[in-house]
């Protein structure tokens, strides 16, 4: 560890004349670069002056003198005080990405009367039609069409429970990679270290966040519940977008989309235990993430305030690791299945409305498939965010697994499915869709039935009683 605590440079000597004074005053720490006035960011990190001490690689030649300035300017930088992402940030990035528009130089506009008719329309249309195929009734108390602008604003209190847990995992990464005989000393720096996290986590989810607002056509493109209870929403400017080069008619691309919409809203407004499972899902594998240490200590060890990109890049690049262990393979495997289950129900629901009614059907059916296979840049964005891709990659598997589930057991029989996430088809069933769908099913409403019937039978309350007596 350095002799000057914390790594900090020694009070620079008074100045000499000649080179020798120059070189003296540069040997001792005293001269400041003009164009990094407080020693941030001094080339090699961890690894070069003050040795283990990350302190030193931050601090190494700041003035004792210069050392209030300092830290207020972190503080004013660093001033936020939450939770372990910066939401108001995210929300400000997040729209402000939205005002740019997208990459095509579309950009976000306020949602007319014309189109938010057609949207709600559409989404009355296709529960009529989805009525036919399903037992499940319609979830969508209201249809709504949303600007890109409004669908950050209704959606990132989803976000902000999807990835809290990962980002608390870096806040407390960034204290731990402080040598323990410093962590004492260094209580001030460890928070600072942290809402600097939380700033930096908050800017690269809002930009993620802004970027999806210009790929996503409903609430429900990821296959989790991001909107409100009850809420169906479709984003007009973006199903322009997305139709403009299928050759379809626009109102049967509204209609098609406003069927997966409205499908989505039935599973999650009619399957109560559905929401925790998913969530819990992210959140078991979440809990498996280790943070890439050795990358975090690069990123504190070379952190410049004036440069505050360095360390959103470095986010960018990603920081997290899967466990290799049993547990985070089954998590993981967990929630495969569950956002391939939800995809899949909601694909072959879709395909068996659509297809008598139009055209395009398989088309359209193809073109979503692949777009949920690829993931967007905004997707790919999360996944190195977070360490997690959301995208369903065995949607085929699942899908063809409902459509014979409705072939042996017909419309209610599939969906009784639903009831339990017990009697939910497993992995290793979509491997074997066949030998699944001919299987024994466990009725679990009987079973309730059968067990509260002989909670009520008199002579089995009769012996409970007699059992009291006896044992005063």
């Amino acid at each position: 560890m350095s002799d000057t605590p914390f790594g900090f440079g020694l009070p620079p000597e008074e100045p000499e004349d000649g080179d020798e004074g120059k070189k003296k005053d540069q040997q001792s720490g005293g001269g400041q670069d003009p164009s990094n006035p407080f020693g941030f960011g001094l080339p090699g990190g961890f690894g070069g002056p003050g040795g283990d001490n990350p302190l030193a690689a931050m601090f190494g030649s700041l003035n004792p003198t210069d050392l209030g300035a300092a830290f207020q300017q972190l503080g004013q930088m660093l001033s936020y005080e939450g939770g372990p992402v910066n939401w108001d940030m995210a929300k400000q990035i997040a729209r402000q990405t939205v005002s740019q528009g997208t990459a095509d130089g579309v950009k976000d506009a306020s949602v007319g009367p014309a189109e938010r008719n057609a949207v709600q329309e559409a989404v009355r249309l296709a529960d009529l039609w989805l009525d036919d195929v399903t037992s499940l009734p319609s979830g969508a108390g209201t249809a709504v069409a949303w600007s890109r602008a409004e669908w950050v604003e209704a959606t990132l209190p989803a976000w902000q429970e999807l990835v809290d847990p990962v980002a608390e995992r870096v806040g407390t990464a960034m204290g731990d990679v402080l040598p323990e005989e410093m962590q004492a000393m260094a209580g001030p720096l460890i928070g600072m270290m942290r809402s600097m996290g939380g700033a930096m986590f908050g800017t690269q989810i809002g930009q993620a966040v802004g970027v999806l607002a210009g790929e996503v056509v409903g609430s429900t493109d990821i296959g989790l519940p991001l909107s409100p209870a009850g809420k169906a929403a479709l984003l007009p400017v973006n199903i322009e977008t997305f139709g403009k080069d299928l050759g379809v008619p626009k109102e049967e691309v509204r209609l098609y989309l406003a069927l997966r919409e409205a499908a989505h809203q039935r599973l999650f407004a009619h399957v109560p235990w559905l929401r925790s499972h998913l969530y819990g899902a992210v959140d078991g594998y979440a809990r498996g993430i280790k943070v890439d240490t050795a990358k975090l200590e690069d990123v504190v060890g070379q952190f410049d305030p004036q440069n505050p990109e360095q360390l959103q890049d470095a986010l960018q690049q990603g920081m997290f690791q899967p466990e290799d262990t049993p547990e985070q393979k089954a998590a993981l495997a967990r929630l495969e299945t569950a956002l391939a289950l939800v995809e899949g129900w909601v694909d072959a629901v879709v395909h068996a409305a659509a297809k008598p009614r139009l055209g395009s059907a398989d088309a359209l059916r193809e073109t979503l498939r692949r777009r949920r296979a690829s993931g967007g840049p905004a997707e790919q964005t999360f996944a190195t965010l977070i360490g997690l891709e959301l995208r369903p990659r065995r949607l085929r598997d699942a899908s063809r697994l409902w459509a014979s589930l409705t072939d042996a057991r017909g419309i209610d029989g599939r969906d009784a499915l639903w009831s339990h996430p017990d009697m939910l088809p497993t992995a290793s069933d979509l491997d074997d869709p066949d030998g699944f769908v001919h299987r024994e099913q466990l009725d679990f409403s009987e079973l309730d039935k059968m067990l509260g019937e002989a909670a009520d039978k008199p002579d089995l309350r009769k012996k409970d009683d007699d059992k009291g007596d006896d044992a005063e």
